[in-house]
């Protein structure tokens, strides 16, 4: 991200889990936030969080869909 978001926004950010979770708590959850994107452990959420710019972001969920980290 270009700054650190403030941890205003971090706190009143509005997580998401995938929807195949199935209401789990072994899950990763993403926030949208102004400038970018948050990633935290839904078991620990109070640990630090990964940050990406909306182009890092964007460019991990195309590799994703391309299949670029299949283990297969």
């Amino acid at each position: 991200m270009s700054h650190k978001p403030e941890p205003t926004e971090l706190a009143h950010a509005q997580w998401r889990k995938s929807v195949r979770s199935n209401g789990g708590d072994n899950c990763v959850e993403v926030a949208f936030l102004s400038d970018g994107v948050a990633v935290r452990d839904s078991k620990h959420p109070t640990d630090a969080n990964l940050l990406f710019t909306r182009g890092e972001w964007e460019a991990f969920i195309g590799g994703t869909k391309d299949g670029e980290f299949d283990l297969l």
